[in-house]
Order: structure tokens, then C-alpha cells, then sequence
């Protein structure tokens, strides 16, 4: 009989440990967004961000799924689905509350572009606000441009999207990266004037566990300390801004 009970009592822990473990498998997205944010052969996320959180994953032993797919949807799900995050995310004051945060993957001067020799006379971003710019759907940038009172918005589903618009001289301006304009063809696009600087990071559902954030965060501050998310960046050719 005690035989019995011991062995109940160990196989109720062993199922709780599994449910646990369960429990903190983590579901993650994210745009495709070059060079930062691409598909390998498997269409599965790589680049200079997965890069990052693969060695954090690894490390505190966290186990996943990801996966890339239109921005709108991707954190639309890490705010209302539990266990789901989206990388990487402009840590602005109207998202604070909404997520829990491993930050900073990224921190980022972003860039109103132009077409190469499309002239426009902008000095300063009021000058901006006469022209029509693009921008991807629920990206921190449509609203910024909404906050600032932009009064001719486009909206599209992707940043590949957004920049064929701005190639084929439907939309004047987009913003993004620097480094994602470094990575474009210099005859065919132009830096025209800086729009914002900012933080990126995971967003994470509020469900997800305080203890996991602070341990994937513990591993991001040691990637930074180290030099190791530099490297990553420098492997790439990309710029990370101070």
C-alpha cells in the first residue's frame, strides 16, 4: 500500500514537472524584415535578431516554436495569445504595459528614404508631412507618423510591400533602419532624414513567466556585456547605434 502511494506521488510529480516544462515552451514570431529579420531553406526565422535569441534559448533551456509572418499578426499574438512572443518590437511608452520585455535586441536610428534623385525639398520633418509615406501595419512607425500628424499615411502588410510602393513611386517616403538602407541598392533609394531613434526587444504575452523573462534577460545584458551581440551585428555588416 505505501508502495502504492509513493508511486502515485512520484508519478504526480513527474507530471507536473512535465506540465511545468510544457508550460514555458515559448511561441515565436516575426516579420520578414532584411537584413534583420529572414527565412533560412525551411522558412524558418534567421538573421541578426534570431541569431541573438537563439543563444538565449539555448542557454536557459527554454524550448520553442517560430515562425514568420505578417507584423500585424505576429504581435497581435504575443499581446493576446499566452506564451507568444514577437521580436523585435520598438519599446515605446504606449507598448510598455501591454508586454513583458527582453531588451534591447536592437537600438536603432530609423530613416525617412527616399527614390534615388526624387527631389524633395525637406529639411525637417514638418517639410516630411507634404509628402505620402509608407509603412507596415501595427509597425511602431505608423505610430509614430499618426503621433506627429502625418496627414497622408500609407498602410501596408509588409516591408517588402511598403518598399515596392516606394520603388514604384506610389508612396514618396518610408522609414526604416539605416542598416536595412544600407542593405538596399544605392542608386535606387536615399537616406533623406532621420525620423526617429529607438529601442527593440522581445515582447512577451503577460503570461509568460518572471522567472523566464529574467533569465533570457540575464543572457541578453551578458551577450551585450561581452560583445557577443556586437559581433553578431559586425558579422552581418550591420550598424547597432549606442
Amino acid at each position: 500500500m505505501l508502495r502504492a502511494i509513493l508511486l502515485s506521488i512520484g508519478l504526480s510529480t513527474c507530471m507536473l514537472a512535465a506540465t511545468s516544462a510544457s508550460a514555458e515552451k515559448l511561441f515565436l514570431s516575426t516579420e520578414y524584415y532584411p537584413p534583420y529579420n529572414m527565412r533560412d531553406a525551411d522558412g524558418q526565422p534567421s538573421g541578426v535578431y534570431w541569431d541573438q535569441l537563439k543563444i538565449i534559448l539555448e542557454r536557459t533551456g527554454t524550448q520553442y516554436e517560430a515562425t514568420v509572418m505578417p507584423w500585424a499578426r505576429a504581435i497581435k499574438l504575443a499581446e493576446t495569445a499566452p506564451m507568444h512572443c514577437v521580436f523585435a518590437a520598438a519599446r515605446t511608452a504606449e507598448r510598455e504595459p501591454r508586454f513583458k520585455w527582453v531588451s534591447p535586441i536592437h537600438t536603432d536610428r530609423n530613416v525617412l528614404v527616399g527614390r534615388q534623385g526624387h527631389v524633395m525639398n525637406i529639411k525637417t520633418l514638418e517639410d516630411a508631412k507634404e509628402y505620402t509615406v509608407g509603412t507596415q501595419r501595427n509597425d511602431y512607425t505608423e505610430g509614430l507618423l499618426r503621433s506627429m500628424n502625418f496627414p497622408r499615411i500609407d498602410i501596408s502588410a509588409d516591408f517588402n510591400n511598403t518598399l515596392s510602393k516606394l520603388a514604384a513611386g506610389r508612396i514618396d517616403l518610408m522609414p526604416m533602419s539605416e542598416s536595412a538602407l544600407k542593405n538596399l541598392p544605392q542608386k535606387d533609394f536615399e537616406e533623406v532624414i532621420t525620423f526617429s531613434r529607438q529601442r527593440l526587444g522581445m515582447a512577451c504575452h503577460k503570461s509568460v513567466p518572471d522567472s523566464l523573462i529574467e533569465k533570457m534577460q540575464k543572457v541578453l545584458d551578458d551577450l551585450i556585456a561581452d560583445g557577443t551581440q556586437r559581433r553578431i551585428y559586425e558579422k552581418y555588416g550591420l550598424i547597432i547605434s549606442d
